[in-house]
């Protein structure tokens, strides 16, 4: 396969990320942060009408497809800014379920999420699942119960979240627990949507986690030329030209990984799952390396709520593990190899 961006998914990245820098400025996102509001920046990213690209017409929204939102969720991670809902509705999508987040821990894999909830015979759902990503904002539920998917509102009847605070403050998680909450058939079908939704989580989440190492690579070149030791910046010794340069090699192969991943996905190669998995477990784990390394050139001020480098070694930190640790895709890649035998065995 042969791809690069077209020049209308370049301009649209070039135009989305000056967008971000007028509207999500750091001080901005420190603002809402510390304000714990999580709705400020989704409301202007909807009013903007930024939602619906990457998603088909026939859903509502723009057209294009994981390339475009991989660019999307590359830059909403360099700017750091609150971007749960948007990935829980993305994921969502295929179930044609309008806004919603998908009823799984935000730790596992979709497809090998271990959800335990239960469907009444009246269409009720009860059972609980810790660390929901949106949990707490989200407006609607697709939940996978029984054999297929069903629909609940998150101000139903019986519907109770717990919000939790992770690390990484630019994403949200709750604890959502059902209590024969009332709920609605999707016509989706539970395995495929679950499929999909791994495919696309593992791109979009290696993407999210390219934009936050790029920006540390950033912050930490420009830091490394502002501090002296014995008399010259930092970045004139040949210590911290190689690590920045190790970045920067590793941030280059990541571009290549999530973007080949997503054209794969889209275009529907056999082997596409395998890139994706790929993506997620090479992009994540080395911006988590990536993220150490920004921190130690940064001195103890990398360590302080004053300095923005902990909004991206935070966000980076949660990429490695959302939706899966890298062990678990470097299984799934692992058990979708053949195996290799010596002539004649």
């Amino acid at each position: 396969m042969q791809w690069k961006l077209s020049e209308e998914q370049q301009a649209y990245q070039k135009t989305f990320r000056g967008w971000l820098a007028d509207v999500a400025p750091p001080a901005t996102v420190r603002g809402w942060l510390d304000a714990g509001d999580a709705t400020a920046f989704p409301a202007r990213f909807a009013a903007d009408d930024w939602t619906g690209v990457g998603l088909p017409e026939e859903l509502g929204g723009q057209g294009g497809g994981l390339v475009e939102l991989a660019l999307t969720a590359e830059e909403l991670g360099r700017a750091a800014v609150p971007s749960a809902d948007w990935l829980a509705t993305v994921l969502a999508a295929p179930a044609q379920a309008g806004p919603a987040a998908l009823l799984i821990p935000a730790e596992a894999v979709p497809d090998e999420a271990p959800v335990s909830l239960r469907m009444d015979g009246d269409g009720t759902v009860t059972g609980k699942v810790a660390r929901v990503l949106a949990g707490d904002t989200a407006r609607r539920f697709v939940v996978p119960a029984g054999d297929g998917l069903r629909l609940v509102e998150a101000d139903a009847p019986g519907v109770v979240r717990t919000p939790r605070r992770p690390l990484d403050r630019s994403r949200s998680l709750a604890d959502v627990t059902l209590d024969r909450a009332p709920s609605v058939r999707l016509d989706a079908e539970a395995t495929d949507l679950l499929r999909q939704a791994s495919a696309r989580a593992a791109v979009l989440v290696a993407a999210d986690s390219l934009g936050a190492t790029e920006r540390m690579l950033h912050l930490t070149v420009e830091y490394s030329k502002q501090r002296h030791q014995f008399g010259v910046p930092i970045g004139s010794f040949q210590a911290v030209k190689h690590a920045a340069a190790t970045m920067l090699v590793g941030i280059e192969a990541a571009r290549s990984v999530v973007y080949f991943a997503a054209a794969s996905v889209d275009g529907g190669d056999p082997r596409a799952p395998l890139h994706a998995a790929a993506a997620k477990a090479q992009v994540t784990a080395e911006g988590a390396r990536a993220a150490d390394t920004a921190l130690t050139l940064h001195g103890a001020i990398g360590y302080t709520w004053e300095h923005d480098l902990h909004l991206f070694f935070k966000r980076a930190k949660l990429d490695e593990q959302l939706f899966g640790a890298p062990a678990a895709w470097n299984e799934r890649i692992a058990d979708g190899l053949a195996l290799i035998t010596p002539e004649g065995t």
